[in-house]
């Protein structure tokens, strides 16, 4: 199952162990890793990006589900405001995105402490004994969230409040005298407007959701190709997974989009 990883250390050198152990996991497939980052808490709270694992299929941390549980666990990096002390204070679509929940995230600030170090990463995983021997050898907390495909359903709810509101507002023009209606029809172009901004973005994050998932199974399918019989069963699975959640999400956002459209 494709999981949200967060393992916090005490110092440098030991995040940078637990960094080189997931490459060996994953060399080994034991684990898949799609992203990964070194991240550190400075004394004012803010996280520090330090290194992103750009020998994995996602490369680049801003946009994608680790960059935003990045920004969430003390941010921002371009992704969104943090979380303090377990506060979680953050923009709800960031939480979406990064498919974790506040429990989660609560959890992994709490322990995250100024001068602490943490490795965040997006991997598939058949079950957790590998990450967590490893992690507690090395003195690491783990916390994992198995990711949720949330962040549509945001984008129609936001969408939905929306329309709420210029319908509510579409029946006070119809009753208004003619100087409010003037005032009311500024308001609901204005809601369009935003509606309109709100259904690009929307059509924006799901291409790019398209791309990480293409990326992935791209990367895996490679990883088959190569591996023992033992282990290419396991990556086939992963493989499979994602593109199941992949081709889901379309549909249901397709689906959406289509009845948006006659509205």
């Amino acid at each position: 199952m494709e999981k949200m990883l967060v393992v916090v250390f005490d110092n440098e050198l030991k995040a940078y162990d637990g960094y080189r152990a997931l490459s060996e996991l994953d060399a080994e497939d034991s684990i898949s890793v799609h992203a990964k980052a070194v991240i550190m808490k400075n004394a004012e709270g803010q996280v520090i990006l330090k290194q992103e694992g750009d020998e994995y299929p996602i490369r680049t941390v801003g946009g994608t589900a680790i960059g935003a549980l990045v920004g969430l666990l003390g941010g921002p990096i371009g992704v969104g405001v943090g979380a303090m002390a377990g506060a979680y204070t953050g923009s709800i679509l960031d939480l979406d995105r990064a498919g974790v929940d506040t429990e989660f995230l609560d959890d992994a600030t709490k322990k995250l402490t100024s001068g602490k170090w943490a490795i965040v990463a997006d991997i598939s995983e058949d079950w957790e004994t590998p990450v967590d021997d490893r992690m507690v050898v090395l003195g690491g907390t783990v916390f994992r969230a198995t990711r949720q495909s949330v962040e549509n359903k945001q984008y129609e709810r936001d969408v939905a409040a929306i329309n709420t509101e210029i319908s509510q507002l579409e029946k006070e023009e119809a009753k208004a005298e003619t100087d409010r209606k003037v005032k009311i029809r500024l308001k609901i172009d204005a809601l369009k407007s935003k509606r309109s901004a709100k259904l690009d973005e929307a059509k924006q994050r799901i291409k790019q959701q398209q791309d990480e998932a293409k990326a992935k199974i791209d990367a895996l399918k490679i990883k088959a190709a190569k591996s023992q019989t033992h282990t290419k069963a396991k990556i086939e699975a992963r493989i499979a997974q994602i593109k199941e959640e992949d081709e889901r999400d379309e549909e249901e956002f397709e689906k959406w989009l289509t009845a948006e459209d006659t509205v």
